[in-house]
């Protein structure tokens, strides 16, 4: 049987891999020949700073994508040929040079690359060439998983328990790319040099390989396979900073260095065969998926309030908002679990997920400052940021969110402390100064006999401040400043 489409182009993007790839099994199933394309989108990296650990990512990654895609090929000279470029653009040229019939490539479902995609969908129809896109990222999608009323869904209980039993076969089978790699082509001459450098993409190297993170497929497979031994215990451990609890699988699932698919087949395998921790780790990436289809269905949400009578809360402003804000960055607060937290994502761009909740309500409930300003710290500094988890975790604490905590639940952040790093190894790391302090004062600094400050060389207000706020203060401000919403709430 003849194929579909002479020649395509496969488009990388939030997808680097060639195993499970559904774009890309498509792209060869449906075209007898295939060049394989990425593009160092210029609309998003020229805004980032010029070190960040991402874009390493992702130029590490692609390496190892151009030689998998390589030692697939039957043909001399075949490989991934990466552009440094505007991505609308690039991919129109490349499609319009290469002579191809069809351009594939799989959703991505932030507002800013949904606008991209209409652009070069516009541009691609002007040329009279294809434009496929499909389903790769998540395990369902946009109006996927919808309620009995055919709405989407805002709370995430009834959403996960229609996902769990919508889940099959079906929607986590594999697919088989290897069977058509045939159909991938030779480079033209002018596109095979390697994947450029950071610093010819205009970037300085980072700390990644100090902080020893794995790039590209075999480092998603590595840390899952670790985490594999790991997975019946993740119910009880992770909550603890200082214990090896989660996959850290969050960055390969941001760039797709590995499949969703995989991940939830085998989470999915393990709870029906009675495993508690791999019925809680589907739960997140069910959470994951959750988040990205309130990103699709309720688009203001990218921008205001899921619930927009939180747009009416008065935030603090003014310099003493900034000055606060300032010390909740740089981990100035006074609270030490909040301090370690910040130096943890400020060091290694990763932070513990119980630590997102903490800093995340601190700021917000403690400070008063308005969750976007959170937001795009995150944004700026996350490895793994996804806008969608981002932006839905930042109002679950805010409680402006769907399915948020309420308004008048507010995290002690002593109470986390002891609760959740009680032995203190998680500060201690992150917090060096504090580290000859006995438990009994570690969470509690300001509160410290002074003969236990003197021992561990603490000096209040010199290597490590006093509290910028009190919380019991605090709360009882924030229950103020939600008053001008909790009128219309139901507390649940």
């Amino acid at each position: 049987m003849g194929k579909e489409f002479g020649t395509g182009l496969m488009w990388f993007r939030r997808d680097l891999r060639t195993d499970d790839n559904a774009a890309l099994y498509h792209a060869l199933k449906r075209c007898k020949t295939v060049h394989c394309v990425f593009i160092f989108d210029r609309e998003i990296l020229d805004a980032l700073p010029r070190a960040d650990r991402r874009v390493e990512f992702i130029r590490e990654s692609l390496v190892e994508l151009d030689a998998s895609i390589r030692a697939l090929a039957k043909t001399e000279n075949a490989g991934l040929i990466v552009q440094h470029a505007w991505a609308s653009d690039a991919i129109t040229k490349l499609a319009h040079e290469f002579a191809v019939e069809a351009v594939f490539t799989n959703h991505d479902y932030e507002p800013q690359a949904v606008r991209r995609d209409a652009v070069v969908l516009g541009k691609l129809a002007d040329l009279g060439i294809a434009f496929h896109t499909f389903k790769d990222h998540v395990i369902f999608e946009r109006t996927e998983v919808l309620t009995q009323m055919g709405k989407p869904y805002g709370v995430f209980t009834p959403y996960k328990n229609a996902c769990l039993k919508k889940l099959n076969s079906f929607y986590l089978k594999s697919y088989p790319v290897e069977k058509y790699t045939d159909a991938l082509t030779q480079r033209p001459a002018a596109y095979r040099q390697a994947v450029p450098t950071l610093a010819e993409l205009g970037f300085e190297t980072t700390n990644l390989k100090t902080l020893k993170i794995p790039t590209g497929m075999s480092g998603g497979r590595v840390l899952f396979e670790d985490f594999f031994d790991r997975m019946d215990d993740y119910h009880a451990t992770r909550d603890f900073p200082a214990v090896k609890g989660p996959s850290y699988l969050g960055v390969h699932l941001r760039f797709g260095t590995v499949s969703i698919r995989k991940l939830a087949a085998t989470a999915h395998q393990r709870t029906i065969g009675g495993s508690q921790g791999a019925a809680v780790w589907l739960s997140e990436l069910i959470w994951r998926d959750f988040y990205f289809q309130i990103l699709s269905n309720f688009p203001h949400a990218a921008t205001g309030a899921f619930k927009p009578e939180y747009d009416a809360i008065k935030w603090e402003h003014g310099e003493h908002a900034k000055k606060l804000f300032a010390a909740w960055c740089e981990g100035r607060t006074g609270y030490p679990l909040v301090d370690a937290a910040m130096a943890q994502i400020n060091q290694t761009g990763y932070m513990h997920n119980r630590l997102r909740m903490v800093v995340a309500s601190f700021l917000v409930k403690d400070l008063g400052i308005d969750w976007r300003w959170g937001e795009r710290y995150f944004a700026e500094h996350l490895n793994d940021f996804d806008q969608s988890a981002n932006n839905g975790g930042w109002q679950w604490a805010s409680s402006s969110g769907c399915d948020a905590q309420p308004y008048f639940r507010i995290f002690n952040p002593t109470s986390q402390s002891e609760k959740f790093d009680a032995d203190g190894k998680f500060i201690r790391k992150y917090l060096p100064q504090l580290s000859k302090l006995p438990n009994s004062a570690l969470h509690e600094p300001w509160n410290a006999k002074p003969i236990d400050l003197q021992i561990a060389d603490v000096v209040l207000d010199a290597n490590y401040p006093r509290p910028i706020v009190n919380h019991a203060q605090a709360r009882d401000s924030t229950l103020m400043r939600y008053a001008v919403v909790k009128k219309s709430l139901k507390p649940t």
